[in-house]
């Protein structure tokens, strides 16, 4: 890990307090629509605090989130009744890249994972996104495993899908 050591991180599950925190990071990486209401955040925030489901972990330094991403863990009738994860929202705010913050959480996340009993985890990342992909790939991500699609309303709505 590449921290001072004046700054030791601290890895931990995210809890209802740190809402804020997340939402500053989510707006750093690009993530958060400006349209995005308080009240429907507010509303999934605490529908995500109240599942075992959802597991959003945050590194901190200097008590101040910095890098974070979740994982579902999705129950499943197949593979010997064994549920299987995804991992979303991977960032790192940009005034602390580069320091080993975003393979702290991933690491936390796959950890929560296989103790949860999954028998894969699944992480999707956007084509253009090169750096992040070699990234996973150094964790152990195989890129050509699976193939994903993706189907979003709006293109259904405008007929460009």
């Amino acid at each position: 890990m590449n921290t001072r050591d004046d700054e030791k991180p601290l890895i931990r599950p995210l809890i209802g307090t740190d809402r804020d925190g997340l939402l500053r990071l989510y707006e750093d990486i690009g993530i958060l629509k400006p349209t995005d209401s308080l009240e429907g955040i507010e509303r999934a925030w605490a529908r995500i605090l109240e599942t075992d489901l959802l597991y959003y972990v945050g590194v901190f330094v200097g008590g101040n989130l910095a890098s974070t991403c979740h994982a579902v863990v999705v129950p499943n009738l197949s593979r010997g009744v064994r549920p299987y994860a995804i991992i979303e929202n991977v960032g790192t705010l940009s005034t602390h890249r580069r320091r080993g913050l975003g393979k702290l959480a991933v690491e936390a996340a796959i950890a929560h994972c296989w103790k949860a009993g999954c028998y894969k985890i699944m992480l999707a990342s956007s084509l253009q996104n090169t750096r992040a992909h070699a990234f996973y790939r150094v964790l152990g991500f195989d890129a050509n495993a699976k193939q994903s699609f993706v189907l979003t309303k709006s293109a259904l709505a405008t007929g460009t899908r």
